[in-house]
């Protein structure tokens, strides 16, 4: 996870960057690494446990998720086009990266013990793919800070 507040990670044209946005970002990607490699330590006996940690940093996803766009749309009328467009896209491609996750997370927890390790990895997968998603943003928004 999906921590997420991407605030710090858009284009900042219309917006400035303070340390806490930053610190922010950072604690997204370590929290989203931390949730990725910790399913893979689980077995099918400790499901519940493991449902409950993940289940604890999809909310926190969709906190940040949200926190992000209300920024974008208290910064909307400040954002060109260009900044708009890629706001609206990289919503759109995390969303959908956010429902994939969230699907295989209903597998995973409905998984029989046999079926586990495979459901386990089709949602590490899901998760790993949400995490490089939050991360290709952050690097495009960075080339666009230094452009500006």
């Amino acid at each position: 996870m999906i921590t997420v507040t991407l605030l710090g990670i858009f284009p900042l044209s219309y917006a400035s960057q303070d340390d806490n946005d930053k610190t922010t970002a950072k604690e997204v990607r370590q929290e989203m690494a931390d949730a990725a490699e910790a399913i893979k330590n689980y077995t099918a006996d400790k499901r519940d446990e493991a449902a409950v940690k993940l289940r604890a940093a999809l909310v926190a996803l969709d906190a940040r998720i949200e926190a992000m766009e209300a920024r974008i749309d208290k910064n909307w009328d400040k954002m060109d086009k260009v900044a708009r467009e890629q706001a609206r896209n990289t919503l759109k491609a995390l969303r959908k990266q956010r429902v994939e996750v969230a699907e295989k997370f209903g597998s995973l927890q409905n998984s029989t013990a046999s079926a586990w390790e495979h459901m386990k990895k089709g949602f590490t997968d899901a998760y790993e793919s949400l995490c490089s998603a939050w991360e290709k943003a952050e690097r495009e928004y960075k080339e666009e800070d230094k452009k500006e």
